[in-house]
């Protein structure tokens, strides 16, 4: 035999389970036997071992791979089937440096043989890093715009070697703070907000030298975010339904007594959107009627997506003397609202009433496809994360980052009847 005595010596059953664990995989040896030399009534644990070298079985030969029940390959085991240094392997895995075809194909059979997988306990001992993003979004299940900004984050974090965990706090600041507790105490290395529930959960976090990054919003003088021009787009909105024609444009939008505003500008995103409004009409000698202007929030945090808030505020303007020839709905959940209404009233949109939205995030699956302003959601959550692993690196970056939006138009909107 290779690596134990005769089986037929070795009565005790734990003994022939240890010797039958060392024919299929002999990766368990003597340390399940008790001590070398001292292992009572002949069982496998001592069986005697030559001093520094393994078992001759369990030395891991080219093209052989792993036991099934062996434990998880190391980074050396790879380099030794691949015939190659462990240096090698990090640059084929990390994709640095010069690296020939042949030894690159080893390296990858190598990986797939055994199953390899990076020990990111390791690497986070040797770093200080955890290499786990923390991602708190308000509630991803009311507004796709949470999924888009959530999946774009993940897939840079993905790239980056970085894992995210999400946490959403439904509006609740108690909620918000057991999601940093939990964060801190899992050591994440940074902190996405889209958005927070409360400034001083991320003082908290930050306090705890976490760096934390703020999404669609900049509500706290420490961290670093990354929003859009929500101005510009809301504007481009208005210009729009003015060039076909319309001259009674309802808004339809968050209240800007209801959301915080940014720190540094003393703005909120309501305020951006309604005073974009305000300023296109007037741009264009048109003057909003007071009954036009219908402000409130997006949607309720504790349901799912409905568009009652947008319906709400339709059937309030449409029952007015004057009703709107358009709505400009400042998100897309409230212009699903406003589609819902005119709907049920026998409106034709866009013949009777032209309908805007804002994020673009379902615009294009509801009938008619909706005419929208879009967030660029992918980038808003990309260069997120890329600010986070900035301020991880301890690299410069811009306290502050403000995106484009555009204005996609579709088949909500149309001449003013």
């Amino acid at each position: 035999m290779r690596c134990w005595d005769d089986p037929a010596r070795h009565r005790s059953k734990k003994a022939k389970t240890l010797f039958h664990c060392a024919r299929i995989g002999c990766i368990l040896g003597p340390t399940l036997g008790g001590k070398s030399g001292s292992s009572k009534r002949g069982a496998p644990g001592g069986a005697r071992r030559v001093r520094g070298r393994r078992p001759h079985c369990a030395r891991l030969r080219r093209g052989q791979g792993i036991s099934l029940i062996s434990k998880a390959a190391t980074l050396l085991e790879v380099a030794r089937l691949a015939g190659v240094s462990t240096a090698t392997v990090n640059r084929v895995l990390k994709q640095q440096g010069y690296i020939s075809d042949d030894a690159r194909q080893r390296v990858l059979a190598a990986v797939a043989a055994t199953n390899y997988r990076p020990n990111v306990v390791a690497r986070g001992l040797r770093t200080q890093h955890t290499y786990t993003i923390g991602l708190m979004l308000t509630a991803i299940t009311v507004n796709p715009l949470f999924v888009g900004v959530a999946h774009a984050v993940e897939a840079a974090a993905i790239a980056a070697g970085y894992r995210v965990v999400i946490f959403n706090h439904g509006g609740s600041a108690s909620h918000e703070r057991h999601g940093i507790e939990t964060f801190i105490a899992q050591r994440v290395d940074a902190v996405l907000f889209c958005t927070t529930a409360s400034p001083d959960n991320v003082e908290i976090l930050v306090d705890s030298g976490i760096p934390a990054i703020e999404i669609e919003r900049s509500l706290t003088e420490t961290a670093r975010s990354v929003r859009v021009d929500n101005y510009v787009g809301a504007r481009a909105a208005v210009d729009h339904l003015v060039g076909l024609g319309h001259r009674r444009i309802a808004f339809v939008g968050g209240d800007p007594a209801i959301y915080p505003r940014d720190l540094a500008r003393q703005r909120s995103v309501e305020d951006d959107r309604l005073s974009a409004y305000l300023d296109g009409m007037a741009a264009h000698g048109l003057k909003p009627m007071p009954d036009h202007v219908r402000l409130g929030t997006y949607y309720d945090l504790d349901a799912e997506i409905s568009g009652t808030e947008g319906q709400q505020h339709t059937n309030a303007l449409m029952a007015l003397p004057e009703p709107p020839t358009a709505i400009f709905a400042t998100c897309d959940i409230l212009a699903t609202g406003v589609l819902q209404s005119l709907y049920r009233m026998g409106k034709r949109v866009p013949q009777d009433v032209s309908v805007v939205g804002f994020d673009d995030t379902i615009a294009a699956y509801l009938a008619p496809e909706l005419t929208t302003v879009a967030q660029p959601m992918t980038a808003l959550g990309r260069h997120g994360f890329d600010m986070a692993l900035a301020a991880i690196e301890r690299r410069k970056v811009p306290d502050e980052i403000v995106l484009e939006t555009s204005l996609v138009i579709r088949n909500s909107t149309g001449p003013a009847p």
